[in-house]
């Protein structure tokens, strides 16, 4: 074992070898020499295990190169989302339009003014800008920006009710993804859940009656992520606004994915929009930033400018305050809408939602023969009808009829399945798809760069 120990080459011996020489332009001197000794490291350690050298012995330069790039792989790889699931929480939901990268770019560059007021030569509010874009597009008197929709709603009640009670109908306090719930929430801001109404039926003399000296708020929490059909009632927005205005109590509502616009009118599933909750006299809506509306994670909260002003000087305020990155993304996709004629072509969550199946379906003929021409011998493909979803709970019961790529093991074996699922997702653009039904699902739906994808399948 001695004489294998004897024939490591040095660190010294290596760093005069022009291979290993030409890494230290690319990697630097100093993690080039931390690299070189934990393989002088593994190379011991390969000794005593088996007896003889590595097989790197004989080529340290590459195999350094190798290690290097691996460490150097981002953590956060990028996928083709293939999936089915527009806005898919594992992968980061909403993408970005191009405006909104090129402004987020800027201000990672340059120093911006995040809190500076040019007119006055003084400090300015981080919100103000977006706030005047957010009140334009809604019809709110103020708005606050927050890092997502959770602490919106975290920020609305330990800001406005403090020790006191929160109405809530007992068929919408939700969980949603990672444990969320709307009683924990209000624990942990300090206030106390007043429940009201069944699970399936509450009505508006269920809120009055709830009503004491101890209420704080009227909230509402849009069940974003399930329905309740059959035997139902809920009360308005309206119809509690009514209600909070005779009570002198504020009326909140939660509204989770938060569309600026009428999906109806490209033949998707409605959903509930701020600027109508605005227009009905609800004190503040809240909403996500990187769902419906297609941009950066944030939160948003719209609403009166008395309140807005109170959110604004707590102290959780700042711990739960955006970035200039976040601020800038977001500004740009909400000057998107400003053009909604052009939305479909420059949002790339509106574009993928109302692709047509007619659309996916020629895409996926083009690609079909080159799909069987990689993987014909093992896998039968074939291009057929799916159901695609939104995700991220929205629409948590509508489908989107589109058209999918799938692959199924010619020997019918799920191993042989699960193993073709496995080294898809090892590929250099791991292509994340679907099993389902004895076969391996690709949605054409957010599928952009065809060549890409056959590059993927093929190796």
């Amino acid at each position: 074992m001695n004489t294998l120990f004897s024939q490591l080459p040095s660190v010294d011996s290596l760093l005069r070898q022009p291979a290993v020489r030409a890494l230290v332009t690319e990697w630097g001197h100093v993690r080039l020499v931390n690299t070189l000794r934990q393989m002088q490291q593994c190379a011991r350690e390969h000794i005593r295990q088996h007896q003889r050298l590595p097989d790197w012995n004989d080529d340290w330069a590459r195999y350094a190169s190798t290690q290097l790039r691996q460490e150097s792989r981002s953590g956060l790889r990028t996928v083709m989302n293939l999936s089915g699931t527009l806005l898919h929480t594992n992968l980061g939901r909403a993408l970005l339009a191009e405006s909104a990268v090129e402004a987020a770019g800027r201000a990672m560059r340059s120093p911006v003014t995040l809190e500076y007021s040019l007119d006055e030569a003084g400090r300015g509010h981080r919100d103000r800008a977006l706030a005047d874009l957010l009140c334009q597009l809604t019809g709110a008197e103020d708005a606050c920006i927050v890092n997502n929709n959770a602490a919106a709603v975290m920020l609305m009640l330990a800001a406005l009710a403090p020790g006191k009670q929160v109405i809530v109908s007992r068929g919408e306090l939700v969980e949603i993804g990672g444990a969320f719930r709307i009683p924990d929430v209000m624990t942990q801001a300090g206030c106390t859940l007043r429940e009201v109404g069944t699970t399936n039926r509450t009505h508006l003399k269920d809120y009055q009656q709830a009503i004491s000296d101890d209420s704080a708020l009227l909230m509402k929490v849009h069940t974003s992520n399930y329905q309740v059909q059959g035997f139902t009632k809920a009360v308005s927005e309206e119809e509690l606004v009514t209600l909070g205005d005779a009570s002198g109590l504020p009326v909140i509502v939660d509204l989770g994915s938060g569309s600026l616009i009428d999906l109806s009118q490209y033949g998707l599933p409605a959903e509930p929009m701020p600027q109508r909750l605005i227009a009905a006299g609800v004190s503040l809506v809240s909403f996500s930033g990187d769902k419906l509306l297609g941009g950066p994670q944030a939160g948003i909260i719209v609403g009166k400018k008395a309140l807005i002003a109170r959110l604004q000087q707590h102290p959780l305020k700042r711990a739960l305050r955006v970035d200039k990155i976040i601020l800038a993304a977001l500004e740009a996709t909400l000057q998107l809408y400003l053009q909604p004629d052009k939305l479909t072509e420059k949002l790339p969550t509106l574009r993928a939602l109302t692709r047509s199946q007619a659309d996916m379906a020629a895409q996926g003929e083009r690609l079909l023969p080159r799909v069987t021409a990689a993987c014909g011998e093992r896998f039968i493909a074939e291009l057929s009808p799916c159901f695609s979803q939104i995700g991220s709970g929205s629409l948590p019961v509508d489908r989107l009829p589109g058209m999918a790529l799938t692959l199924a093991p010619r020997d019918g074996s799920g191993a042989t399945l699960l193993a073709l699922a496995t080294r898809l997702r090892q590929g250099e653009v791991p292509l994340i798809g679907r099993l389902h039904d004895g076969r391996l699902w690709f949605d054409l739906r957010t599928l952009t760069d065809d060549e890409l994808f056959i590059r993927m399948i093929t190796a």
